[in-house]
Order: structure tokens, then C-alpha cells, then sequence
């Protein structure tokens, strides 16, 4: 799955006296998360072993308490290539036979191209095994709505990949959206990378295959496969749903007989008349991926390592501005939400820098397993991750048709 790209900038900045009990700052626990120490090993399985795949094998590498037991993908290849991160995992092509066989691992990683994940996820429900899926869930309605009632009905923990809602800054910034933003006014969201998304068929593997991406048969394109993990911010920090949205596209660099714009806006807009709108290209890299909301007292600058509070030159001065740390960003002096502040103050490290110490996979990783270990309530439940990805595939709709589209 494509996953947003994490801005990996070192900034400066400049700290305003001390930290003291600065409210927004949460506890190193969120910032550094662990497993109880107590926890038995989760033996996980990993289906997909594509770029995603190994991206979250990189991850679980970093948890003690994980032991990745099986991998699974329909490619020899690339099989091949993740056991070098996972060299004692047995090894299948098919999912059914490491369910049937591998009754002892407990949790199931989807990470195949979305219009493959149904029959993973809901046979692995039936089997009795935690899901994590990546996002989006899948690439139809039709799947989704079944993802999402076997999800309901299982005993198990089923948790949707939509890292915004696990990502500690994110969760410090959001509850601020409507606490210190007041009223809103607009959303921006972007995504620019300059890359191709079509990569070289491996052994076995038929060039349709490889590139699903650009295959609008399956595909989401960018809206569905980038832009519903973004998008997914707006609706969790709202608690609501866009009722229309609407999109233009085209293919403005990689000439090369693909029909999947490489080149995307589409816009949002929910019941109160706030609107989103949000930019994807794979033709420019210029500002990377962020979000962005605009509230009569201020502004939030979602940043994936980093967040930004812009308050308004008129807007009420809070206690706690007194000591928080500052950035000058794009010309603009911001409170930066730091996750990791108490940490860093006790280190004396401030000074330094701040950003989170890993990528927000880790953390959506992180949030599946302590709901397997410990009954923590999931971060994104399957039904939350079902809505949006259905917005996801309907802003695609949008984009491919020209018509506007409105979902239930």
C-alpha cells in the first residue's frame, strides 16, 4: 500500500523558557511505546511482501515481544527478498495454507495490493486470528461493507492501518483542533512526490501484476491508495464524514499509455459547508505530504513527524503558550506540538530538535499489538477504516468520471 511520505527534515528551534507542566505535551510512554514487559511473544504472519510489506517488517524488527513466524506472497521473489529480514519465517504462497498449517500464529499483517485484501481478511476472521490491514481496505464498496461485518462479529482484533489516529504527535494536535481552533474555516491537504509507480515486473510476476497501481480496473489511484490516509485526519479530528466530494485529474508527466492520473485535486465538503481540498502529484516533490486546518483562532500543520499550532494575531493567549517551544515555519512563528517534550526537557535536548523517533507505521504496529496483548481498544476499527476508504474510492470516482459524487 502507499503509505504518506514522513517529513525527515532536522529543524532549529528555538525554546521559550521551561517546559513545566506543559498540558499538551504527552508522556514519554506514547512517544516510546512497549509492549508490558509481562506480554507473551505474538507470533505474526506477514501477507504481502511487497514494498509495504518489508516496510513493516522493518518495524516489527524493533519489538522484542514480536515473532515474525510466517510470510506469505504470491511471489517467489519477493518472498525471497523479505526473509532476509525474517530468515527463521516458514514461507507459503497462498494464504489458506499458512492458516490451515500455522494454527499457532495469532496475528495476520495484510499488506497485498488493496483489491486482494477481502479474502485475506475475512478468512483469517474466520480462522480466529487478529488482522491488522493495511489501508486503504479495500478497493470496492462491496468489500469494504464485508470487511467491516465480519470485523463486527469477530471475537478477535481486527484494526484498520489509517496511521494518523496512532501517530503521537497527531494525537496530541487533535483534540487541539477544537479546543484552541475554535470554529473552523478550511482544510489543504498534499501529497507531492516525483516518482513513477511503475516498477519492473519480478520473476513470475506478469507486468499487470507489478504495476496494480496503474491498473484502473483495481487501482484507487491516488486519491484512494495516498489520499484516503490523509483525508482520514479530517474525519477523525472532525468526528464526521464529507457529503460531496468532487475531483479533476490527469496525467501531467509519466507519458507512458497509463490512464491513472499521475496528477490530482479533489475537493471535500462536509454537512456544515466546511470543505477540504486536497493535492496529489507524482510529478513534483515541492513540499512533500501534510495537512493543514484553518480555524478562526488559528492554525494546525499536520506534518507527520512534526505539528504546528498558528495561533491569530486577535485570538486569546493560553497559559501554557508562555513555554512552549517555537519553529519558524514557512515564514511564521509556530507552537510546536512536541510528543516527545518531557523526554527531551529531562535530557536537556530541546535545543537539539524534536520530531518522533520513528515512522507513524510503527505506531499503528504498535497500537494492533497492545490491543492483542492487552485489550487496548483498537486505534481505527475496521468500520472507521471501511468509511474511509469508501471516501477514498469515491474521490477516485470522482476524478476518473468528472461527476460529483456523494457518500452514505
Amino acid at each position: 500500500m502507499a503509505r504518506p511520505p514522513h517529513d525527515r527534515r532536522t529543524f532549529i528551534t528555538r525554546t521559550v523558557g521551561a517546559l513545566g507542566g506543559l498540558a499538551l505535551m504527552p508522556a514519554a510512554s506514547m512517544l516510546l511505546p512497549s509492549l508490558r514487559g509481562q506480554a507473551q511473544t505474538v507470533r505474526v504472519a506477514v501477507v504481502g511482501t511487497g514494498r509495504q510489506g518489508r516496510a513493516i517488517l522493518t518495524e516489527l524488527q524493533k519489538i522484542p515481544q514480536v515473532d515474525v513466524a510466517a510470510l506469505c506472497d504470491r511471489s517467489a521473489g519477493r518472498l525471497e527478498t523479505a526473509r532476509t529480514r525474517a530468515p527463521k519465517a516458514a514461507v507459503f504462497q497462498d494464504h489458506r495454507a499458512l492458516l490451515d498449517s500455522a494454527p499457532d500464529i495469532s496475528a495476520i499483517i495484510v499488506a497485498t495490493p488493496t483489491h486482494l485484501h477481502r479474502a485475506i481478511v475475512t478468512d483469517a476472521i474466520s480462522a480466529h486470528r487478529h488482522v491488522f490491514c493495511e489501508s486503504p481496505l479495500a478497493s470496492t464498496r462491496e468489500d469494504c461493507e464485508a470487511m467491516a461485518a465480519a470485523a463486527a462479529s469477530a471475537k478477535t482484533v481486527c484494526h484498520a492501518g489509517f496511521q494518523g489516529r496512532s501517530n503521537p504527535t497527531y494525537r496530541r494536535a487533535q483534540p487541539l483542533v477544537r479546543s484552541e481552533l475554535r470554529d473552523l474555516v478550511s482544510w489543504f491537504g498534499q501529497s507531492h512526490r516525483k516518482t513513477t509507480w511503475r516498477f519492473p515486473a519480478g520473476a513470475g510476476e506478469t507486468e499487470q501484476e507489478a504495476n496494480w497501481r496503474l491498473d484502473p480496473a483495481v487501482s484507487l489511484g491516488l486519491a484512494g491508495e495516498v489520499g484516503a490516509q490523509q483525508m482520514d485526519v479530517a474525519h477523525w479530528c472532525r468526528g464526521a464524514y464529507p457529503t460531496k466530494i468532487t475531483g479533476r485529474g490527469g496525467v501531467r508527466l509519466h507519458k507512458d499509455g497509463r490512464t491513472v492520473a499521475d496528477t490530482i485535486e479533489v475537493d471535500l465538503t462536509w454537512d456544515d459547508g466546511v470543505g477540504m481540498r486536497y493535492q496529489a502529484t507524482l510529478a513534483n516533490s515541492h513540499g512533500g505530504a501534510f495537512e493543514l486546518v484553518h480555524g478562526i483562532n488559528g492554525s494546525i500543520r499536520f506534518a507527520w513527524t512534526h505539528a504546528w499550532l498558528f495561533k491569530e494575531a486577535d485570538a486569546p493567549t493560553q497559559g501554557w503558550e508562555v513555554y512552549a517551544t517555537r519553529q519558524q515555519v514557512m515564514d511564521q512563528e509556530g507552537i510546536v506540538l512536541i510528543a516527545n517534550a518531557t523526554q527531551l526537557a529531562e535530557q536537556g535536548q530541546l535545543q537539539s530538535g524534536v520530531g518522533l523517533p520513528h515512522p507513524s507505521l510503527y505506531y499503528a504496529l504498535m497500537d494492533f499489538l497492545k490491543s492483542v496483548t492487552e485489550g487496548a481498544p483498537v486505534a481505527c476499527s475496521f468500520q472507521d477504516g471501511a468509511r474511509s476508504s469508501i471516501v477514498g474510492m469515491l474521490a477516485n470516482s470522482a476524478v476518473m468520471t468528472g461527476e460529483p459524487q456523494f457518500p452514505t
